[in-house]
This record gives structure tokens, C-alpha cells and sequence, in this order.
């Protein structure tokens, strides 16, 4: 080998060893400048001169995207992300009630007796004393009724936070588990915006409507929950989309509210009753046909709140024209 061919082969190794120990210390080798990480195309960048010191890197990061923190939870697969509405925040683990093997075969019948006393076990372990009972039940309920009445997971959160505090701050004592429960969602759905009357809620809770009024106070009083009044334009989509209404009709309702409030009528009246009329006058108004009875039904208020409210609603209209 040729003395030529030596000292090139010695300068191409020494040039390595410098980008190598350049890359090392994130230091460009031709002009000291700072180096980038750019992940999208793998290579290594210099942010000063553009020299491109390596390239064709190992991506470690996720082969998916995420643009928010839940897409982030939703994706990820190292794990369920923690949530409020288990009692052990989802930290411990479940076995599953299938009886069937990694690889879809029935398990044998000394396999199965096994499974269902290792099911057992771990329920206990999973509930080891009487907080943790309590809390099992208080959001098995919650997480129950928010399904009956078709809430979304943000409130079910909430109403878990909103239990969770009751219980720490021994506010249980008294009441039913039910009754601060039932409390609870209907304050998380009022809060989030998605309110549900207390008749409805009465009707897939266990407790009375008399006593979840009184706990909901108790509750809001105690903790220092901010509760705005219920608007009746927060039950405008759901009762004209379950009366199958045109997204006109529901324009209609909130102007014939908005006319109410500011001729000063809402005030002392029931928001449900004055979502209902205001949806049976905009149907009339704008010529969809519509009984005072389905609506009833939907609203779970009476035919003559309806007509009542829808009377007054009416009349800033009258005057307008």
C-alpha cells in the first residue's frame, strides 16, 4: 500500500473521529454551530450552516401522532392511563372473565375453578377495607346512572372527583352512598354544561327526589363547589334531537330565550320548563309539527308548564311585532 493511499485512509479515519465526537457534543465539525435533532427525516442538522452531519438515525419515539393530551392516553400502549372513576384509579389488576387461554382454547374445568378463585382473591385484594368498598360502590353508581342518561366521560370524572372529596372531608356520615352519588353527578353535569333535570335523575337514582335536593346542597355548601344556574339553552340540542327537530327550531328556541331574558321573565323559572316551550314555539313558528305531549315526554315536565311558559315566551314576540 502506497504512502498516499496511507495518509488518506488515516485523514478519512481522523475526519470520523471528529464527527463522531462532534455529533457527541451536539458541536458542528465544520463551523462549531449547534446541532438539531430532526426527527421527521432522521437525520442530524447543523442549525448554522445546514451540514448534514448524520444520517438514516433509529427512530425510538411512537410510529403515531397525538394533538392533544386525551389522543395521547388513547394511543399509547404502555398501559391504561389513570382514571378517577375507578376506585383504585385503575392502578391494580383485572382478571378477565372469559374463560379461555391466550390462544382462544376453553380452559379445563380444574383450570376454570382455579381462575374463578384467583378472580376472587384479587376482587378482595382490590377492596381490602371499607374506604375502598365504599368508593367501588359510590362510582359503580355514578358510572350507572351517567350511562342511563347518556353523559359523557367528563362529567363521570367530575362526579368521581366531586365523591372522592365528599369522602375525604367525612361528609358521608348520615347519608346514602346513593344519595351523595346522585349529588355528585348532577353537580358534575351542571358544571360541565350538560345538565340533567333533578326528576331525571330521581328516575335511574335509588334515592328520592326530596333527599338528593337536600344532599346536593349539603354537598355544594360544604366542598365550595361553584355552581352557575342552569341555562335553558343548555337543553335546547338534546331535547330537539330526540324530538327529531331541525337545527332551525333550535335557532328559533334560543332567540325566543334570548328575547325572554332580556325582558327579564326567566328569573324564578324552571329552566326545563322554559326549554320545553321554548322548543314547542319554535316548532310552531316555524311550521314542524310537534305535541305539547312529546315534548312532555322528552322534557319530563307537565303539558301545563309547557303551555304556561310558552304563553310568556310568546309574549315579548307579540310585542316585538
Amino acid at each position: 500500500m502506497s504512502e498516499t493511499s496511507v495518509r488518506t485512509s488515516t485523514e478519512e479515519r481522523a475526519v470520523e473521529q471528529r464527527e463522531a465526537e462532534a455529533v457527541s457534543a451536539d458541536v458542528c465539525p465544520e463551523c462549531t454551530g449547534t446541532l438539531h435533532n430532526d426527527a421527521e427525516h432522521g437525520e442530524t442538522v447543523c442549525g448554522e450552516c445546514g451540514l448534514v452531519v448524520e444520517e438514516n438515525e433509529i427512530d425510538r419515539g411512537p410510529e403515531w401522532r397525538a394533538f392533544d393530551a386525551g389522543e395521547k392516553d388513547r394511543k399509547s400502549r404502555v398501559g391504561a392511563p389513570t382514571t378517577e372513576m375507578m376506585h383504585d384509579k385503575g392502578l391494580s389488576t383485572n382478571i378477565g372473565w372469559q374463560n379461555k387461554d391466550a390462544y382462544g382454547r376453553a380452559l379445563s374445568s380444574k383450570q376454570r375453578a382455579k381462575m374463578q378463585r384467583l378472580r376472587t382473591w384479587n376482587e378482595r385484594f382490590r377492596t381490602r377495607d371499607s374506604k375502598d368498598r365504599n368508593l367501588k360502590q359510590a362510582l359503580g353508581e355514578i358510572d350507572r346512572m351517567a350511562s342511563a342518561l347518556g353523559l359523557p366521560k367528563n362529567v363521570r370524572e367530575t362526579a368521581s372527583v366531586i365523591y372522592r372529596r365528599a369522602l375525604e372531608e367525612d361528609l358521608l356520615p348520615g347519608r346514602s352512598i346513593e344519595g351523595v352519588g346522585t349529588a355528585a353527578l348532577y353537580t358534575a353535569a351542571r358544571q360541565a354544561g350538560t345538565p340533567r333535570s333533578l326528576d331525571e335523575l330521581a328516575a335511574v337514582s335509588r334515592v328520592e327526589k326530596m333527599e338528593l335536593t337536600r344532599t346536593y346542597r349539603y354537598i355544594v355548601r360544604e366542598l365550595g363547589l361553584q355552581v352557575a344556574p342552569a341555562d335553558p339553552e343548555s337543553y335546547l340540542p338534546r331535547f330537539t334531537s330526540e324530538l327529531d327537530l331541525s337545527e332551525e327550531v333550535e335557532r328559533e328556541a334560543r332567540q325566543l330565550i334570548d328575547d325572554a331574558r332580556s325582558a327579564g321573565i326567566l328569573s324564578g323559572k324552571s329552566p326545563v320548563g322554559l326549554a320545553a316551550a321554548a322548543v314547542y314555539a319554535a316548532a310552531l313558528l316555524t311550521n314542524e309539527r310537534v305535541t305539547q305531549n312529546q315534548i312532555s315526554a322528552v322534557a319530563n315536565v307537565s303539558e301545563v308548564t309547557i303551555r304556561n311558559r310558552y304563553k310568556e315566551l310568546l309574549e315579548p314576540e307579540s310585542v316585538a311585532l
